[in-house]
Order: structure tokens, then sequence, then C-alpha cells
């Protein structure tokens, strides 16, 4: 092997609403990337995991961006981007300019909703780049799971005597 390592895309996660994008950068205590955000790419170098491995990755976008109202924050376990579209409108239908698939980028389920849902959970940018679950607790009461105490199911109907389970199995031969 030659004693320069080769710089690699490093892990990267996207998800959408109607007016940003969210980008994380999936590289664990990565001290001081170079991070620049630019209209239409994103480029990032930096060095990190357990093996201080190089990465580096230019992602060119799909439409345009607001360089100025993006906000980015670098973590120990990744770097999180919150990408305001330049244009407000509908979904992009990829993160990348020229659609290809490529094996670094996966979409976010965690903070994923798709066009038709509704926008209240971010309530435009000063969510926190949360997302999708904060109150999966009140939507699973709606839902009649996980009940807040007063419905509760009754089984005072169930016969108390015979249960399948409780019959006599064959012997073993």
């Amino acid at each position: 092997m030659s004693g320069e390592e080769v710089a690699v895309p490093p892990p990267v996660q996207w998800a959408q609403r109607a007016n940003v994008v969210f980008a994380t950068i999936c590289v664990e205590d990565c001290k001081s990337p170079d991070l620049q955000i630019e209209a239409d790419k994103i480029y990032f170098k930096g060095t990190g995991g357990a093996e201080k491995k190089k990465y580096e990755v230019t992602i060119p976008l799909f439409k345009e961006v607001d360089p100025e109202k993006c906000l980015k924050s670098v973590r120990d376990r990744n770097i999180e981007l919150i990408l305001k579209k330049k244009d407000d409108g509908p979904y992009w239908p990829s993160l990348l300019k020229d659609k290809k698939k490529v094996h670094w980028l996966k979409v976010d389920f965690n903070k994923w909703k798709d066009e038709d849902d509704s926008e209240d959970e971010l309530g435009g940018m000063g969510g926190g780049g949360g997302g999708g679950g904060e109150d999966l607790e009140e939507m699973m009461r709606q839902m009649g799971g996980l009940g807040g105490g007063e419905d509760k199911p009754s089984f005072d109907d169930l016969e108390a005597g015979t249960d399948s389970d409780d019959e006599e199995l064959p012997d073993l031969v």
C-alpha cells in the first residue's frame, strides 16, 4: 500500500421539507472539518472515526440553496446541516443534481416526511433539526395504543376455565 491514504466519501443521510433540506454527514470525532456550503453544492473534507479515516466529498445539489440562511452543527457523532432552499416548493426528487445513485447517500427516515404530510411538527426552521418522532407518544394515544389510562380494555368477559395451551402434550417416542 502507498503511504498516502485516499480520501473516501463519508456516509451521508438526507431528508427534506418544502422549504429545507436536512443533510447529516456521518463521521464521528471530526474535530475541524472543512465544510463549505455554496448555492449549488456542499463540500466536506475531514478526518474521523475510530480509524481516523480521511473523508472528502462534493455534493452537487439538485437545486440551489441559500448559503446565508443554512445552519450547520458539528457534533461528536456527526455533522448536521439544515439547508434553506432558495425556492420553497415541491420536494426534490433527489439530493444530487444528476439523480444518480451513490453508495454513500441514504434517506434519513428519522427526519423524512412525505410531501403531502402536514408541516406542523417542524414549524419552519425553528424545530432544532428534530423532525419526526418527537410526539410519538401523543400519536400512539390518538391511535388507541399506549393508552393514557382512561380506556383500558377489560378482560372480565373471558372464560377462566379452559385454554388450548393447557391441553396435555403427547409423549415423545
